[in-house]
């Protein structure tokens, strides 16, 4: 009977360490992070937004571009090709940076009023951007190393 009263406040006190402790150092961290995020979400969606007008306006850029240089290998591409580049650009900086500006809200609610709730949303949203880079990562590495593969082979089977 003794054993099992004695084991209970050991296991209390084991959960208690399990937990995260946010000092008000930390705290302070989050809320600096969370206003240079909103500063980089702002700035992402000005350049998605660019990205956007410029695939909008890929047309009159290709007919320029036949104009000015009617044997440019761009312009054999095609304007429909352009656009869909600078659309999926766009998208690739707009995503990550609508990301950041939720996390930037989330972690200035959490810091500000202490909500674990919006604290953990905050976590969750820079996990997502952090997942999002790391796979764009991969993908640009996979193709660099399938371009040096190719041209190894090009240049073995060239000679």
């Amino acid at each position: 009977m003794e054993n099992i009263e004695d084991t209970e406040p050991i296991e209390e006190a084991a959960e208690e360490h399990e937990q995260l402790v946010v000092t008000e150092e930390i705290r302070s961290y989050i809320y600096e992070t969370a206003k240079w995020t909103r500063f980089l979400s702002v700035i992402g969606f000005l350049f998605a937004a660019l990205m956007a007008l410029t695939a909008f306006s890929a047309t009159a850029i290709m007919e320029t571009l036949q104009v000015s240089a009617p044997g440019n290998p761009m312009a054999q591409l095609g304007a429909t090709f352009l656009t869909v580049y600078f659309l999926c650009v766009s998208l690739m900086l707009f995503y990550p940076s609508f990301l950041l500006f939720k996390f930037s809200n989330a972690a200035n609610t959490a810091v500000l009023y202490g909500d674990q709730e919006n604290f953990t949303v905050a976590m969750k949203k820079m996990k997502s951007v952090f997942k999002f880079w790391g796979v764009v990562t991969i993908v640009i590495m996979a193709v660099y190393i399938l371009g040096i593969l190719l041209t190894l082979v090009a240049k073995t089977g060239g000679a």
